[in-house]
C-alpha cells in the first residue's frame, strides 16, 4: 500500500492524501451473496434518542457479511479477490472453499488473489489460516483474537493491527495487544496467523470537512458555544469558560479519570494495562 499526494490545486487538495489501493485486485465487483443494506440511525436508539454524537448522512455503504468465526475447519480455501470494505479500516478477501461455499475474511499482510488458507487445529500455522491459540507458536503475530470460544473474533480488527502471542500454559495464552496492554485469553479461543494490511490506514490526512462528511461524520461544536440546556458548559454572558472542568454533555470529564466499569468480567484478565500518551503505565484494574 501507498499513500498518493496531489498538487496544491485547492486548499482541500493541498492538504489531503488518499490511498492508493495498490493492494486490491482490479476490476472486482462485491459478492451479491455475502452484502446486505445497511441502515442508516444518525446515531439515535430504538427510541430516536442520540446516542452516538456527531453521525449522520455520509454515502450509501453496502455491509459485508464477515467470517470472524473461521469455523470450517479442514477445507482449503482460494483467495479470488483482495476487496475495499467501505465498513472497516483493513481490506477483505473474497475465499472460495473446495465444497463451493464463498466467504469473507480480514485480509493480512502477504495474503494475494491466488493463495490457499485453511482453519482448523491440525492447519499449517501460516499467514491467513485460523486455529486454536494453542496450536499456534509462541512468538508469532495474529488478528481477528476471540474473548470466549467459538463467539467469533473481537480483539485486533483493524488495519495494520496485530497481537503478539508471549506464551501459554494448559488453560491460558498471553498476549500483547496493539495497544501494549497484556491479556489472558483461553487457549482454546481462535486467532489469525499475520499481521493486517492496510497499515498506512493511520497516516492519511482528509485534508477537508467535505471527506468526513462523506464518511457520515457531522460537524463538532463546542460546549462552550451551546444552550445550558444542551452542554453542561453551555450558557454565560459572552464568552465564558463553562465555569467547570471541560465535559462531555453527559458530564464525563474530558480530561482524564477513569472510566472502565470494576465489575467488568475480564478485568481479572489482563495482566497489564496499557500505556496512556498522558499519564504512562496505567493501573491494573482492582480486582472484585
Amino acid at each position: 500500500m501507498g499513500i498518493t499526494t496531489y498538487n496544491p490545486t485547492s486548499p482541500g487538495r493541498r492538504n489531503s492524501t488518499v490511498n492508493d489501493f495498490a493492494e486490491l485486485t482490479k476490476h472486482t465487483r462485491p459478492e451479491k451473496s455475502l452484502c446486505e443494506r445497511l441502515a442508516k440511525h444518525g446515531g439515535r436508539n430504538h427510541h430516536g434518542r442520540i446516542t452516538a454524537r456527531h453521525r449522520g448522512g455520509g454515502a450509501r455503504r453496502i455491509y459485508r457479511l464477515i467470517d470472524f468465526k473461521r469455523d470450517k475447519d479442514d477445507v482449503v480455501g482460494t483467495v479470488r479477490s483482495i476487496e475495499y470494505d467501505p465498513n472497516r479500516s483493513c481490506h477483505i478477501a473474497l475465499i472460495v472453499y473446495a465444497d463451493g461455499e464463498k466467504r469473507y475474511i480480514l485480509a493480512p499482510v502477504g495474503v494475494t488473489a491466488g493463495d490457499t488458507v485453511a482453519s482448523g487445529p491440525t492447519v499449517e500455522p501460516k499467514v491467513g489460516n485460523a486455529m486454536p491459540l494453542k496450536n499456534i507458536p509462541p512468538g508469532l503475530a495474529v488478528h481477528n483474537v476471540e474473548m470466549n470460544v467459538g463467539q467469533g473474533g473481537k480483539l485486533v480488527r483493524s488495519a495494520g493491527g496485530s497481537a503478539r502471542l508471549l506464551s501459554r500454559n494448559e488453560s491460558w495464552a498471553i498476549l500483547v495487544l496493539p495497544s501494549g496492554e497484556m491479556r489472558e485469553v483461553r487457549v482454546e479461543c481462535r486467532a489469525t496467523i499475520g499481521q493486517l494490511g492496510n497499515a498506512e490506514h493511520q497516516n492519511l490526512r482528509w485534508g477537508k470537512a467535505g471527506r468526513m462528511r462523506h464518511m457520515g461524520r457531522r460537524p463538532y461544536v463546542r460546549g462552550t458555544a451551546q444552550n445550558p440546556v444542551a452542554h453542561p458548559l453551555g450558557g454565560g454572558e459572552g464568552r465564558s469558560g463553562g465555569g467547570r472542568h471541560p465535559c462531555s454533555p453527559t458530564g464525563l470529564l474530558a480530561k482524564g479519570g477513569r472510566t472502565r466499569s470494576p465489575r467488568k468480567t475480564s478485568n481479572q484478565r489482563i495482566l497489564r494495562r496499557r500505556k496512556s500518551r498522558r499519564y504512562g503505565q496505567l493501573p491494573r484494574p482492582k480486582k472484585r
